[in-house]
């Protein structure tokens, strides 16, 4: 699907215009495929770069146009089961044009950077510092869902908190990987703002992108190393509610079988001390429940 944008004081905006400075393709089809290969003059193996959400973030400069391409995390969803994933943006500026290829259908433009806009160059570096902040508000969700999940194990007895814990620290590690990756496209960035055509208001941008990823890569290390270093404490408090819960299971059947003995042994058929003894019963069930009582006793006392 292409989408056509224009730049205007009130933001970037839908157009109808062919010409249009920004060009948005969505998943785009064997057709678009062609026609951005053919008409546009993009390399084929850029454009599958693109479309790869295993492509690594870098800078690449080819004859009449800048290839950036860059990772951006996928919007999540309860299907994804606590995994959270990324996805790649190819970026391709031209002099007069911002040609851009995404997998699937989000509004890039919806935030409120992109109020003003003077050049493409600035269209581009702003998608570069919201993808930063996407990363942010996305390790801001995973540390509110693992601690959410630390209670839940608190008094769990099952594996199945455990594994969405291991599938979110699967998770920061994909995360780590690509803002790490985006790091060095920003540092390569920086190294080439006159092939770019950067202003130096725009060069001042660029280092300001540079502290924030480096403060996201470092808050997502951080998230991680916390994820995999309590991971076996985890693990043990399952083991050990569970060992509770058998210890608990084991006294009260060893509390049923006591008192079933002794109402056992007086109904063996055969003679037996106070057979014919008028509250028989009602001695026989106190027995029983002194041996219930001497049992929890003995428990107590041995620290079982």
């Amino acid at each position: 699907m292409l989408v056509h944008y224009t730049m205007t004081p009130e933001g970037i905006v839908e157009s109808r215009e062919k010409e249009s400075p920004i060009l948005v393709f969505v998943n785009p089809d064997e057709k678009e495929k062609h026609a951005l290969v053919g008409e546009y003059q993009i390399e084929e193996h850029m454009v599958q770069s693109a479309l790869d959400p295993e492509e690594l973030s870098r800078l690449q400069f080819e004859l009449g146009y800048a290839a950036v391409i860059f990772k951006v995390p996928k919007n999540y969803s309860a299907r994804d089961h606590y995994l959270f994933k990324v996805s790649t943006v190819g970026a391709f500026l031209f002099k007069d044009r911002l040609i851009l290829v995404v997998t699937e259908n989000i509004d890039l433009f919806a935030s409120k950077l992109f109020l003003k806009c003077a050049s493409l160059q600035d269209v581009l570096l702003k998608l570069l510092y919201q993808s930063i902040s996407h990363f942010l508000g996305h390790l801001k969700a995973i540390n509110m869902i693992s601690d959410e999940l630390e209670k839940k194990i608190n008094k769990a007895m099952e594996n199945k908190y455990l594994i969405n814990l291991f599938t979110l620290e699967k998770s920061l590690v994909f995360y780590l990987n690509a803002i790490n990756t985006n790091g060095a496209l920003i540092e390569k960035i920086k190294t080439n703002e006159g092939k770019l055509g950067l202003t130096p208001e725009q060069s001042e941008f660029v280092g300001d992108i540079n502290i924030e990823n480096t403060q996201c890569c470092r808050q997502a290390e951080v998230y991680s190393n916390i994820l995999a270093s309590l991971m076996d404490a985890r693990v043990s408090i399952v083991s050990n509610n569970l060992n509770l819960l058998i210890k608990f299971l084991n006294i009260i059947t060893i509390g049923i079988m006591v008192p079933t003995l002794v109402v056992s042994i007086f109904s063996m058929n055969v003679t037996l001390p106070l057979q014919g003894h008028p509250a028989a019963f009602w001695l026989i069930v106190s027995l029983a429940l002194v041996s219930v009582f001497g049992v929890f006793l003995s428990w107590k006392y041995f620290k079982w």
